[in-house]
């Protein structure tokens, strides 16, 4: 059976050999409702809805735990898949009352092994199908206050999006697709640790969508230490492919900085930060977005946040280079919501170690 929460009209409508109208329709009750309508709606033929059903079904994800913050209106899902394994989603609060921005997860831990981040200490589970991806979103959305609605979404929870990026993909034409989510792809965000091809590939096939790219730091033997995906794609060949993502979609590069008291957070760090960003900017044509991010506590990864000082000090030194930077607000700490603490409720789980965890790309 089809999970109809993953097809586009034209696929259902093709492969249910029903008109394109009443597959759009279908596509939306099953994205509103989670369910396809027990008799058929005036707008749709009977004949259509029961071939539909013979075709696919919608299958879901269990909320496991649904914890609010108390400091801030971040929201943490841990969702449980059809085959045991625990994932986590966050509801993100923007700016305009009533807006949302979902950041999903792609993968069932994450093979990278980034040393900041909760997730990469899990390693990799499994990729997560383009359905259990789609779900996370329509969970998160169906609970949303009267009058709210999804905003747009953010490729940076459990995982490396580039490496299920044919399932990433997928899930973004079903977001995007009016009749289902309708949420439009420039406030769609993938995040990345440093995959060129997949950066390319999304740059060809969706260049709308914006591209987050984590670094650690720019040295190259520090960064390896941080985030060993530089021992096999170095970041001036990451480089090279952000760039060309840049040219292709308009879209400035969002640079993820985490900073890492005592590792990544001194003088000579800043400035070869710095460095990086000028070079990229002369040779691409484009000034990347700088996010610094404080370190947000992860279990066993043996990392302190820095004081307000020496994040200060940190971004007058690219200040003074005339870098610019961002200082992002990171929600949800207190329900291990915030940047690098998604691990997925299973982790308390017997047999399994403590863990709270963000993506990769993170």
């Amino acid at each position: 059976m089809l999970p109809l929460q993953a097809i586009l009209p034209e696929e259902l409508a093709t492969a249910a050999r029903i008109d394109l109208s009443c597959a759009r329709r279908l596509i939306s009750q099953v994205h509103r409702l989670g369910a396809l309508p027990e008799k058929a709606p005036a707008t749709i033929r009977r004949a259509a809805l029961d071939a539909v059903r013979l075709l696919g079904e919608v299958p879901t994800l269990a909320i496991s735990e649904r914890r609010s913050s108390t400091v801030d209106p971040f929201v943490k899902y841990a969702l449980t898949t059809n085959d045991g394994e625990d994932i986590e989603t966050v509801r993100i609060p923007l700016e305009k009352p009533g807006r949302f921005s979902v950041c999903v997860s792609s993968q069932v831990g994450c093979a990278l092994g980034c040393a900041f981040c909760a997730t990469g200490r899990m390693g990799l589970r499994r990729n997560l199908e383009a359905w259990e991806i789609v779900e996370q979103i329509r969970i998160v959305r169906r609970e949303l206050p009267e009058g709210a609605r999804v905003h747009g979404l953010v490729f940076q929870g459990m995982g490396e999006p580039m490496a299920n990026l044919e399932r990433v993909i997928r899930t973004i034409r079903i977001a995007s697709e009016p009749s289902a989510m309708a949420i439009d792809q420039r406030n769609i965000t993938v995040c990345t640790a440093g995959l060129p091809a997949g950066i390319r590939r999304l740059a060809a096939e969706l260049p709308q969508v914006r591209l987050g790219l984590s670094l650690g730091d720019v040295r190259s033997a520090r960064r390896k230490r941080l985030m060993p995906i530089e021992g096999t794609h170095s970041l001036e060949e990451v480089f090279e492919a952000v760039g060309e993502h840049a040219k292709a979609s308009g879209h400035s590069p969002m640079w993820a900085y985490t900073l890492l008291a005592g590792e990544n957070d001194d003088d000579d760090a800043a400035h070869a930060l710095a460095d990086a960003v000028l070079r990229f900017s002369e040779r691409h044509s484009v000034r990347p977005r700088l996010s610094l991010i404080p370190f947000n506590h992860v279990d066993g990864a043996g990392f302190r946040r820095q004081g307000t000082d020496e994040l200060a000090r940190f971004r007058d030194v690219l200040g003074a280079r005339g870098v610019g930077s961002i200082l992002r607000y990171s929600g949800g700490g207190d329900v291990g919501a915030a940047c690098g603490q998604l691990a997925g409720a299973g982790a308390s789980r017997p047999g399994r170690s403590r863990l709270a965890g963000r993506a990769a790309s993170d």
